[in-house]
This record gives structure tokens, sequence and C-alpha cells, in this order.
């Protein structure tokens, strides 16, 4: 099933004295969609917010990953840079009766290997699947990269399920090292099929972003931005609304 990522439609409480808008925000395209931004802490600051689903993740070669995954004799280690990648092992594991084997041999011997990730997220759904992660300290794949070439270098390439719009970084610099590395493309970003639907009515709205990297996304799509918050926390996007919505305000 596709997995789905959203932007925002917000509109201020009936009792602010800002009166009634309607305004929209997006997470960016590489934004893991268990970091969607917490809407509901809005209501602190009379901001209510209903998601709308833009993006659609499909997953992809599943049969071929759950090959890979059932001989990890053939491979040095793990590496996961996004939770669609752990998705789609776990449905791997469902989709192919694998779960009993996993849990009673297969698991271990990928624990006895180096399994790496980005992100405390994917960490966390890297251990609910039984594995024993490390590095999800790195805030982004060549930070990973680099926590990867201090180790000892594999005899056999480390796995990476992947998305179809993965970055080159990880890849060049552990090539750049000599890290032998085999990719899987798992997962691609499609558009939601509902979301000219769902937005066609706005787009005379006023439009928030959370990043300048969003920003820039929105702004490439002629869609005017009336804010970018300062930081990705609900003060600061709260903040960038309320002065968004008074009278021929920017910010």
């Amino acid at each position: 099933m596709p997995r789905r990522m959203t932007v925002a439609k917000i509109r201020t409480s009936s009792t602010s004295s800002m009166g009634c808008h309607d305004l929209h925000f997006q997470n960016s395209p590489g934004q893991s969609r268990t970091t969607v931004f917490p809407l509901q802490e809005l209501g602190l600051y009379g901001l209510e917010a209903t998601l709308i689903p833009v993006l659609s993740f499909e997953f992809l070669s599943l049969p071929s990953l759950s090959e890979k995954l059932s001989h990890p004799e053939g491979f040095g280690g793990l590496i996961f840079t996004s939770p669609r990648a752990v998705e789609a092992v776990k449905l791997c594991l469902e989709k192919d009766n694998k779960t009993e084997v996993w849990e009673k041999s297969l698991k271990e011997k990928w624990n006895a290997k180096s399994v790496y990730v980005v992100g405390n997220a994917t960490a966390s759904l890297v251990s609910k699947i039984g594995l024993d992660g490390e590095g999800e300290n790195c805030g982004n794949a060549a930070q990973l990269a680099e926590y990867i070439c201090s180790k000892e270098c594999p005899a056999v390439p480390l796995l990476f399920p992947c998305g179809t719009l993965k970055g080159d970084t990880l890849p060049n610099m552990l090539k750049d090292r000599g890290i032998p590395m085999e990719s899987i493309n798992v997962y691609q970003t499609i558009p939601h099929p509902g979301i000219q639907g769902s937005l066609e009515n706005y787009y005379s709205k006023k439009f928030v972003a959370i990043g300048p990297t969003t920003t820039r996304a929105l702004t490439a799509k002629g869609l005017p931005v009336s804010c970018t918050a300062e930081k990705p926390t609900p003060q600061a996007l709260a903040t960038g609304l309320t002065k968004a919505l008074q009278p021929q305000s920017c910010c």
C-alpha cells in the first residue's frame, strides 16, 4: 500500500482577533513521513489544521529485496537512511511468510553485522524489526558515510535499500573510500492521486513553508509563500503565522 506525505490546511480559530484565514504548508520532498510536523500543538496558538495528502510512496523490487535478506552471508551489513526502506523490509517479511525464519535465524545473522541508520525515527523502526542499529545520531547521509568509513572495511558489500530519489552523497563517499556497497531501489515517490482535487481551491490562499528548501520548492512552482518558519518547531511556525495573518504582512 502506498504511504502518504501531507500538506496542512490551517485555519485560525473563530475566537481569534485575526479572523478566519486559510493557510497551507508542506513538508519537504525528502522529509520523513515519521517526522510530520506536530500540528496538534498549533491548537495552543488558536490554530486548527487539516492534513491533505500530497505524496504517496510505492514499494518496488520487494521479491529481490526478500531474496537478499535471506542471504546475510553475502553482505557486510545494512544501511538505512529512511523509514520507508525499513518498511520495505517489514513488508518483505510479512508478504513472503518469513517472519518466523527472521525471528529464528536471519535476524541474529544480520545483527552479527553492522546495521547503519540515519536519525532516531529510522533507528526506532529498525529496532522494531529486531535489528540493532548504529549511527542514529548522524544527522544526514554525509555524516553517516563518515561514520561508516571510520569502521573496518567489510570484505563484502553493504546492502543499501533506498528510494529512487536517493542522493549520491553516501554512495560516492563510500566508493571513494573503497567500501563496497550494493544499493537496491525499494520505493518510489509519486504524486497522490487526489492532490489536484484537494488543492485546486486553495492556490489563491496563503502558503507557509517550514524551512528554506520548501520555500524554494514552492516558489519554483509559482506558489506564493507568505511565511517561512525560522525553525521547524510549533512555536516558530505559530510566530510566523501570526505575522503572516497581519494585513500586508510578510515574514
